[in-house]
């Protein structure tokens, strides 16, 4: 993976003196997830029967009541449904919804880090969110699908890098030059502080009960999306190939 330190402005410089680039120019392989999820989501809703779909659910959805049973009692729908259900939506308006964050948050996340990191995010993220949710819900039998988890990680993860630490709105086409904050001084970066306090707004009149724009027909698991938030902020680190920002705070 090619490491372009060199092209990477200090904290004293200012991306937006490049060229600009269109928003909506994302990269090829966050092009095919989103057409990923829109065939798994088609196949599901228009070419499985109801047995089919049932199913399909079962096989590919994250049921946290599976991690109670006995491995030994059970098929091995254990193993990848911390990952795949993140690939199912339950409803249009849900997968245009998510569908619409993760180009907007995915491109520079992907483009920061790469297409190998960016599906290692994705599949971590993706289980942090499910067995955060299903740690509150540890005997439940409901089926949790979506993937509003990886989305919030991928917003948490633009938290550290995509808003300008000297002020100014969150940049989807430039954003992934600018260098690394620290989480100390991402909780000083008023654009990120505010974006932060509203997001998490939106989950917890979620789960108050109020529904919100790009829901899906069901329940909403609004607790996966702040697992999955807080794992994209705080362990972003760990996926950034480029270095933190070294002015001081």
């Amino acid at each position: 993976m090619t490491d372009n330190r060199d092209d990477v402005p200090s904290a004293d410089q200012a991306p937006a003196e490049r060229p600009s680039e269109p928003v909506f120019n994302l990269p090829g392989l966050l092009v095919i997830t989103l057409a990923l999820l829109a065939v798994v989501y088609l196949v599901g809703e228009y070419l499985l029967s109801d047995d089919g779909y049932a199913w399909y659910l079962f096989t590919f959805g994250f049921i946290p009541m599976r991690y109670v049973v006995p491995f030994s009692q059970q098929g091995m729908e254990w193993l990848w449904t911390p990952i795949t259900y993140s690939l199912m939506h339950g409803s249009t308006m849900h997968i245009v919804f998510n569908g619409l964050w993760l180009a907007a948050f995915g491109t520079p996340v992907m483009r920061r880090i790469g297409a190998v990191r960016f599906i290692l995010l994705w599949c971590l993220s993706a289980a942090a969110s499910a067995f955060g949710h299903a740690a509150l819900n540890w005997h439940d039998m409901t089926v949790l699908i979506g993937a509003s988890g990886v989305v919030s990680a991928l917003m948490g993860a633009a938290c550290r890098f995509a808003f300008p630490p000297h002020g100014g709105g969150f940049n989807p086409a430039l954003g992934h030059l600018y260098p690394r904050q620290s989480i100390i001084a991402a909780f000083k970066n008023r654009t990120v502080v505010i974006f932060t306090v509203m997001w998490l707004l939106g989950n917890v009149l979620v789960a108050v009960g109020v529904p919100i724009l790009g829901d899906a027909a069901g329940a909403i698991a609004w607790d996966a999306h702040i697992f999955g938030f807080a794992f994209g902020f705080l362990l972003f680190d760990l996926f950034d190939p480029l270095p933190r920002q070294k002015h001081r705070l």
